[in-house]
């Protein structure tokens, strides 16, 4: 459709310049929607067509404006005007409220996802890999984030037809296992474990923590209990393993409240063994190096910048987060065979997947340029009305009493059969649209009072808004889109959402 419109207008400009009107379709773009004004929709970029960019900008204004004269509107350019060194088109308003509804209507939920723009694009092995929460600690909202953003990056490349792979690398190694299976040993109980078992391990590893700053014995056994664990002794293998079981069964509940699943649930554990062959290539390329405290490193700047060393082993031998990391690629690679990694992380691990990308640049292994790491900000200031808040669950649950308070408290609301979903959907909407509304790289502030709104760019607004919708296609039906009078919408706002729509064809 949209296409449709962009190859009329190459038409009359490949008359007007002698050139393919092939050559001329990827050069004219989509003009952004304006809150302000009403805008054109397409606007052809002089700089584009230009042999060569020694021009002024005063002469690529002068040449927009003679190209602009020798074109002329028809049935379906309205308006054609000049911007700074483009020429911009304006679609005939009525031809454009038929074509986008009768596409809308014609697509249905597959609309935008037909555009000759992404008929070209071949079908690509894509994996993302995000949440990522650490077992045996309750999914802190520190996670949350990263599970939005990577669900919606994993739900936008399967509509557009790629093979997507799901993974949940779970923080399911390390040295706060030797903390968490010493304290264990030390306080934990197996009745409360089994009852609430993220609840009493988060106890059970804050007060190991206590006591391991305190007594240095605590923090030697807490040593020993994770070599233990990377040497597969069978007892210390047995209670981690029933650790990372009930945690999992934990995350899945929390999940399918968030409608997000995964296609594998992987983790650092994964690599302990495969780390040690990491370890052994560093060193057969002559990139490993020992410091003076036993540790081993990998300098990746070549003249010992501090900054640009990494350490992929600890002095008593046991593996780091960068090097599980590095054969986690590597095992994916081989695996997935994938044209595309993506890691959904916050912006504080910016530095640690730049020296893992560039280690797997050095050790030879060329298709890291296929990896990227989609940074984001954190969330600041959730808390609930006891106070700060650090477990996701509290906040759904805290969100899910709001909004049955808030529906109690309006007149207008329907008597609903399952009043506990209906708040549970609009309150999951409000906090994931909050969430959307802030810039990727940006911290931003929770506020509990916008995320309740019930008017703007909000959750709640956009679920009242398709709640209204479906009840008026309920009422009437669909039949009457196919005979509509096209100057009933032709004011403002209504342009504007045709806009908004027809951009979903030429982005």
């Amino acid at each position: 459709m949209a296409c449709g419109f962009r190859r009329s207008i190459a038409g009359q400009l490949s008359r007007v310049l002698d050139l393919p009107p092939e050559n001329l379709i990827k050069s004219i773009s989509a003009v952004p929607v304006s809150r302000k004004e009403e805008v054109a929709d397409f606007q052809l970029s002089l700089d584009s067509l230009l042999a060569n960019n020694n021009h002024s900008s005063s002469d690529i204004q002068v040449q927009a404006k003679r190209l602009a004269e020798k074109l002329k509107c028809d049935t379906v350019v309205s308006e054609i005007s000049t911007g700074r060194g483009t020429v911009n088109f304006k679609i005939n308003r009525e031809l454009l409220t038929k074509t986008v509804l009768q596409q809308v209507i014609e697509d249905g939920s597959k609309y935008g996802l037909k555009s000759e723009l992404f008929s070209g694009v071949p079908q690509k092995k894509i994996v993302v890999e995000f949440s990522s929460p650490n077992i045996a600690k309750k999914f802190h909202v520190g996670h949350l984030r990263s599970t939005i953003i990577g669900n919606f990056i994993a739900n936008l490349k399967e509509a557009l037809g790629h093979q997507v792979t799901r993974i949940n690398y779970l923080g399911d190694w390390g040295m706060q296992f030797g903390l968490l299976g010493t304290g264990f040993q030390l306080f934990g109980y197996e009745e409360k474990l089994q009852s609430n078992p993220l609840q009493h391990l988060f106890e059970v590893y804050v007060q190991v923590n206590k006591e391991a700053a305190d007594d240095k014995s605590v923090a030697k056994s807490a040593q020993e209990f994770f070599q233990r664990l990377e040497l597969g002794d069978a007892q210390a293998l047995s209670l981690w393993q029933k650790f990372r079981d009930l945690s999992i069964e934990e995350y899945i509940r929390i999940y399918k409240r968030l409608d997000v699943y995964f296609d594998e649930y992987s983790g650092e554990s994964f690599y302990r063994e495969k780390s040690r062959e990491i370890l052994k290539l560093l060193d057969s390329k002559g990139l490993l190096k020992k410091t003076v405290k036993g540790t081993a490193v990998v300098d990746l700047s070549g003249n010992s910048d501090p900054s640009s060393i990494c350490t992929v082993m600890r002095s008593d031998g046991t593996s780091l987060y960068a090097t599980r990391d590095l054969a986690a690629a590597i095992d994916r690679m081989d695996k997935y065979n994938f044209d595309t990694m993506i890691y959904v992380t916050d912006k504080g691990q910016k530095k640690h997947f730049q020296q893992v990308f560039q280690m797997l640049k050095i050790m030879g292994y060329d298709w890291v340029e296929r990896c990227q790491h989609v940074p984001f900000g954190v969330v600041q200031g959730m808390k609930t009305r006891r106070g700060d808040v650090t477990f996701l669950e509290d906040v759904l649950n805290e969100i899910q009493l709001r909004m049955l308070q808030n529906m109690a408290s309006i007149k207008t609301t329907k008597k609903l059969e399952n009043p506990q979903e209906t708040a549970e959907k609009v309150g999951l909407a409000a906090l994931i649209i909050q969430d959307f509304r802030s810039a990727l790289l940006s911290d931003y502030q929770f506020s509990w009072d916008r995320i309740f709104q019930s008017r703007g760019d909000t959750g709640v607004f956009l679920q009242y808004t398709h709640a209204r919708l479906h009840s008026l296609e309920e009422t009437f039906g669909c039949g009457y889109l196919n005979d509509f009078n096209t100057a009933c919408l032709q004011e403002p706002q209504s342009v504007s959402i045709l806009q908004h729509l027809l951009r979903c064809l030429d982005i």
